[in-house]
């Protein structure tokens, strides 16, 4: 039995549902723990392709992988296309909330600080326009947040400290290079296109993401197992 993380749904007045399956466990009935049977399975030493190939699929997937054919296509140094191809992994099955901080501190291990703070510092700039590199605040988030929200203060904290940092045009150039209205996504690209790119600027652990023992080696697993009751 599924019962889903508190995390996304605390406050909305669904039942997590954690109080019938307690009341139904039996020989035939259990709490999911491993491998979901409806989920692809992963390999025993999972690289980051295989999490593009079996995790990072559907929007999240299409989004990430067509940021960075942008990036290339534009001719950004391949730093840059490696932050956006990793800028939105925690929206895939880890968390949503403060995504830009939760996926930098997730790569952090495994790749140039330059990227992991690119990713970072994104999720605050994608609201605060520069006009210098023709970034406008996009208009589909009048359309995802209402006309009338304002970023919180820690956002447009960092977004100033970011502007005034030596990779500032790394994190810009993410958030010029992302992609706001999600019916604009082409089709699913082969993640096996970004293999090279990867190779050169992803530290791969020889043990799989999720079991090197990394201080993020648990966030990698969860997103294998990612309904795991405890």
């Amino acid at each position: 039995m599924i019962v889903p993380a508190p995390v996304g749904i605390v406050g909305t007045g669904q039942s997590t549902g954690e109080h019938e399956a307690l009341a139904r466990l039996g020989p035939d009935a259990v709490m999911m723990m491993g491998d979901n049977p409806a989920l692809p399975r992963m390999p025993e030493a999972p690289t980051l392709l295989d999490f593009f190939r079996h995790r990072l699929t559907g929007i999240t997937g299409r989004h990430l992988m067509s940021s960075a054919q942008r990036a290339l296509d534009a001719g950004h140094d391949e730093k840059v296309a490696m932050a956006c191809l990793l800028h939105d992994i925690s929206n895939a099955c880890l968390i949503r909330a403060d995504h830009g901080y939760w996926g930098a501190q997730m790569i952090a291990p495994y790749v140039d600080e330059e990227i992991a703070w690119a990713v970072q510092y994104h999720q605050a700039l994608r609201y605060f326009p520069d006009e210098s590199v023709g970034y406008a605040y996009p208009e589909s988030y009048d359309r995802f947040f209402g006309a009338d929200f304002v970023p919180p203060d820690y956002l447009r904290r960092d977004a100033e400290h970011a502007r005034s940092h030596r990779w500032y045009m790394t994190a810009r150039i993410v958030t010029i290079n992302d992609i706001y209205f999600f019916d604009d996504l082409e089709a699913m690209p082969d993640p096996e296109m970004f293999a090279d790119l990867i190779g050169r600027h992803f530290r791969q652990p020889e043990q799989g993401l999720g079991f090197d023992g990394s201080p993020t080696a648990h966030m990698w697993r969860t997103m294998i197992w990612p309904n795991n009751f405890l």
